[in-house]
């Protein structure tokens, strides 16, 4: 096997690998939260929804990704394809979405108590379901053309305005589907970014003066469970809005480009990966609810292990 292959196949199989563990861990974790608290923040609801997007998007574009980077080939018919696409296509979406979501929730239990604030800040977690509901019924609608132009490979050379996935093909046909297609999809991760990031600069302006306010004061009467979902929420802005950045440029040069080359498009499925498989592990670190579950589960088997030890002596 080829050297590049190798390296390129090793990479995709540790970000999947990573990820899929990642995301699985902290949705086991909820799943414990769930069953010992009924009633979650509104923080970690979507922390939870946050996770299950990526392990989907996950699942449905570095998996067969990476069977095909090992020169597994003709993984999917047609039918397999359109489905694939369009889980992979919610999953991605969704990935921007309910980061925004979870940036706009903190910065209005953040905020300072006003008028309208009061009212609305009671009724936060009632709804983190309806919102949740809501994009995801908003990007089957965005997503629905995806079926219409995938496939699967097909022998011979890869037409022009043609997405070349390895395992399937998005097939746009001419030159104005193709730009329109990017264009509507980068309009919509561009305005849910602008809202990420507009929210995310609140609630650090809302930190400084926080800071400002408790200075001179014992630390853990400013280290609140608030305040620690709050930097949680800034750290994953700032990892999404990198990737997004890459991802983006590396989309718009392709958008300029009739045949775009493979090496290109992995680059950019790696890049556009990357957040949702190191995600996880910043949850985990900045979590005590996440991080006790699992220090709780480790002591558990801890003594079975010892037992065992003890029984083989």
């Amino acid at each position: 096997m080829d050297l590049c292959v190798t390296i390129k196949g090793v990479s995709f199989l540790l970000q999947t690998g990573l990820g899929i563990l990642g995301n699985t861990v902290v949705l086991l974790a909820y799943a414990q939260l769930i069953y010992a608290e009924p009633k979650l923040l509104p923080v970690d609801m979507i922390l939870c929804h946050l996770a299950f997007a990526n392990l989907m998007l996950l699942l449905t574009r570095c998996v067969p990704q990476t069977m095909s980077v090992f020169g597994l080939r003709h993984l999917l018919g047609d039918p397999g394809c359109k489905v694939v696409i369009y889980a992979y296509r919610i999953g991605r979406a969704l990935s921007v979405c309910v980061t925004c979501m979870l940036s706009v929730f903190q910065a209005v239990t953040l905020a300072p108590a006003g008028p309208r604030l009061s009212r609305l800040k009671p009724a936060l977690p009632s709804l983190v379901l309806p919102t949740s509901a809501g994009l995801w019924l908003l990007n089957m609608a965005v997503c629905i053309a995806a079926p219409l132009f995938s496939m699967a490979p097909r022998n011979g050379t890869v037409p022009a305005f043609t997405l070349n996935l390895g395992f399937c093909h998005v097939d746009f046909r001419d030159n104005l589907s193709y730009v329109i297609n990017g264009v509507a999809v980068s309009v919509r991760d561009f305005a849910f970014v602008a809202l990420m990031l507009g929210s995310s600069g609140y609630i650090l302006l809302l930190l400084h003066h926080h800071s400002r306010r408790v200075r001179g004061m014992r630390r853990s009467q400013g280290g609140g469970a608030e305040t620690r979902a709050a930097k949680t929420v800034i750290i994953l802005v700032v990892l999404y809005a990198v990737f997004f950045g890459i991802d983006n440029a590396i989309w718009i040069y392709m958008l300029t480009v009739a045949k775009v080359s493979p090496v290109v498009a992995d680059m950019r499925v790696f890049f556009s990966s990357c957040y949702a498989s190191l995600s996880p592990y910043f949850i985990i670190s900045s979590n005590k609810k996440v991080k006790a579950k699992l220090l709780c589960a480790a002591e558990q088997d801890q003594p079975s292990v010892d037992n065992q030890e003890t029984g083989d002596k």
